[in-house]
């Protein structure tokens, strides 16, 4: 059995507000193993970004708090944790990537010592130390003639080459945990595959977990192990990336698999498109918060919000179409009170 390396349990994050304090994400539970790849999908809005910001515990620094629920890592609550002992982890055991590397880069730095600073802060390196593994460093992300790069500033830089700076940034202290936020969005197709090749590359060179966040379905089949999809501060479905592409159980992940282009349609086709918008943050509609925009909903839908049902062991949905399933063990009293 695979070594769990993080565990989210019924984890819930908000932002206190004008109109008071606002949930951004309800009861997410997640799990990523030992080297595997977990990704979490859905669209902008969905709170996949404040989940990530919750587990680094950076949502402290933007105005919002962990109401409830555990972040397990290697036996460690990081929810109870407290800033000085996150300072220790972050980026040394856990790194991240964000969305956009030319606003992730301090502008007055050169890209040497950017990289060099973690190594200086976490591992105790001299700044010549540093400097010589921050060189090696840019070599293994794959850009040429690092030790010139290293000495320039962010912007004599291209997008693509940013975006590997700040994976060698993430990488300096080899953490056992990359967590990547829509790391390929500001960038053109072609330095898309380029950065996805080079992580499955560097995962199976250093052996490290990657929770993976993006909303491109196309990307998570390319990647994942398993996939959770995330709609309106909630995981509606969860699986391994066969189970999600064979029999995708809930009707937002199949209008997330209808929107991804083809190649076998003809010109002047209409592209898929699921109706509606998610919902503001702290206006879900009552029952399921995905009723409004649902092609198949049905009354139930719109009075009680749905449990987990296991679709199979490896498989759940939080979808009335599937009542006729076993809940998830956490979901059975919910379930009984239904």
């Amino acid at each position: 059995m695979a070594e769990k390396l993080l565990e989210v349990r019924k984890l819930t994050a908000g932002f206190v507000t004008e109109k008071g304090l606002v949930r951004a994400t309800d009861q997410i539970s997640i799990s990523v193993d030992k080297g595997q790849t977990v990704c979490l999908v859905g669209e902008s809005g969905s709170g996949k970004s404040v989940t990530s910001l919750a587990i680094m515990r950076l949502i402290d620094y933007a105005g919002g708090m962990i109401l409830e629920g555990n972040i397990n890592f290697h036996g460690q609550d990081l929810a109870t944790k407290k800033q000085e002992e996150m300072r220790h982890i972050r980026g040394n055991q856990i790194a991240m990537i964000f969305q956009d590397p030319m606003t992730s880069l301090n502008p007055v730095f050169t890209i040497g010592e950017q990289i060099a600073e973690s190594l200086q802060l976490h591992q105790n390196k001299s700044g010549k130390e540093a400097m010589k593994i921050a060189i090696e460093l840019l070599k293994l992300v794959g850009i040429p003639a690092p030790e010139i790069r290293a000495k320039q500033y962010p912007h004599e830089l291209s997008g693509g080459m940013c975006q590997r700076v700040v994976i060698a940034i993430a990488l300096a202290c080899n953490p056992e945990l990359l967590i990547a936020d829509e790391p390929t969005t500001a960038l053109d197709v072609t330095v898309q595959a380029q950065i996805l090749d080079l992580l499955r590359k560097l995962q199976a060179e250093l052996g490290m977990s990657i929770l993976l966040i993006t909303h491109d379905m196309g990307v998570a089949a390319e990647m994942a192990d398993r996939i959770a999809v995330m709609y309106a501060g909630a995981i509606v479905e969860e699986g391994t990336v066969e189970e999600i592409f064979n029999h995708p159980s809930h009707p937002y992940t199949n209008g997330l698999m209808l929107s991804i282009p083809g190649f076998e349609g003809g010109r002047g086709g209409e592209l898929y498109t699921i109706r509606g918008t998610i919902p503001p943050i702290g206006q879900l509609p009552a029952g399921c918060r995905f009723h409004p925009r649902c092609p198949q909903a049905m009354e139930v839908c719109r009075q009680q919000e749905p449990p987990n049902f296991m679709v199979s062991d490896d498989h759940r949905t939080a979808c009335w179409l599937f009542k006729d399933h076993p809940a998830e063990a956490d979901d059975r009293d919910e379930v009984r009170r239904a």
